[in-house]
């Protein structure tokens, strides 16, 4: 059957999205809305915090497919040839830049023309395994109350290739790249333009209240210093004047040097550090190691690269889990 031009390229087929790894997709003829896909935007985000923006934004007019599987580690996914062949079977891509090669390598190989990349509507800064935040670098500026980032005198801001990614750990940085997000799917299918806009300033507004949530249920806090296996929280560090101490860095495989681990002991002492942290999606060997040999306690705190369940969690539950972890780790409840 001849189904003539498509106004947008969809995905057609349930090979194409079979291929990616990530589901099937039915043929959907244009305008067609009995199929599966029923004309929609198709929609290829690179991990959870991406394909839940296009989600929350597209509603019922877009096909989003997460690239990472549910609880599995996004640092760690790999393309066949096919699958990055296949990526230009897509309307659009939401992807962030530097924190999965086979993502940016695919994407550069593909053809489509509609590319949402994160960082670009936002910024990035260079993060080791100790970032302090902006109480203390002594009110040298940092965030201000309004959420913009009108400072960071004092920290090393990286480029694209060289900074730290995890950018939606901070609900600000997470509502600007939302917004970026939203634009795009309104060029994208601009005949749904108005619910588009609509849906991004509800995920905005939501965002600047958990900012607010954390602003005050940390305020009371005890201590300023936690301590984590990832260094992926220093966005949320900074954002609400913590300091994070991390085991490895931005790279969730690196091991700790013996060094390093010494460097934690004498830190956990002298700040009265009474918690570590590790990653629900990742071994708490590293962790419970330096709690058992410091006699501390330890806790998830989830740096949100992938959930579990996603019909069970979303950004939003998952980030007030960690600010009741953060609250209780802080001396703040």
């Amino acid at each position: 059957m001849n189904i003539g031009p498509c106004p947008r390229r969809l995905i057609r087929t349930s090979a194409a999205v079979a291929a990616l790894g990530v589901g099937s997709l039915s043929l959907a003829a244009c305008g067609d809305d009995s199929g599966a896909g029923g004309g929609k935007v198709s929609v290829a985000a690179s991990f959870y915090p991406m394909a839940y923006l296009a989600q929350r934004i597209g509603g019922d007019h877009v096909q989003v497919q997460n690239l990472t599987k549910p609880g599995t580690e996004p640092h760690d996914l790999e393309l066949s040839p096919k699958q990055t062949g296949q990526l230009s079977e897509a309307d659009m891509i939401v992807y962030l830049k530097g924190l999965q090669p086979a993502v940016d390598e695919a994407v550069q190989q593909s053809e489509i023309g509609n590319v949402a990349e994160a960082t670009s509507f936002t910024t990035l800064e260079k993060h080791g395994t100790d970032v302090h935040g902006e109480k203390d670098h002594g009110g040298h500026g940092g965030h201000g109350e309004d959420g913009g980032d009108s400072g960071h005198e004092g920290h090393d801001h990286g480029d694209d290739a060289a900074g730290d990614p995890h950018v939606w750990l901070d609900p600000v940085r997470y509502a600007q790249i939302a917004e970026g997000v939203g634009k795009h799917l309104q060029k994208a299918d601009p005949d749904h333009k108005a619910e588009y806009k609509k849906n991004t300033e509800a995920v905005v507004a939501r965002l600047h209240a958990l900012d607010k949530e954390f602003r005050d249920g940390l305020k009371a806090k005890k201590t300023d210093t936690f301590v984590t296996t990832h260094a992926a929280f220093g966005y949320l560090a900074e954002r609400y004047g913590l300091h994070e101490e991390a085991v490895s860095g931005i790279d969730p495989e690196s091991e700790p040097s013996a060094a390093r681990m010494k460097q934690l002991h004498e830190v956990a002492k002298k700040d009265g550090v009474g918690t570590v942290f590790f990653e629900d999606n990742a071994s708490d060997k590293t962790a419970r190691t330096l709690a058992d040999d410091l006699r501390l306690k330890t806790a998830v705190l989830s740096p949100l690269e992938s959930v579990k369940d996603p019909e069970k969690q979303d950004y939003f539950s998952v980030m007030h889990q960690n600010l009741t972890a953060l609250k209780t780790a802080l001396g703040a409840q």
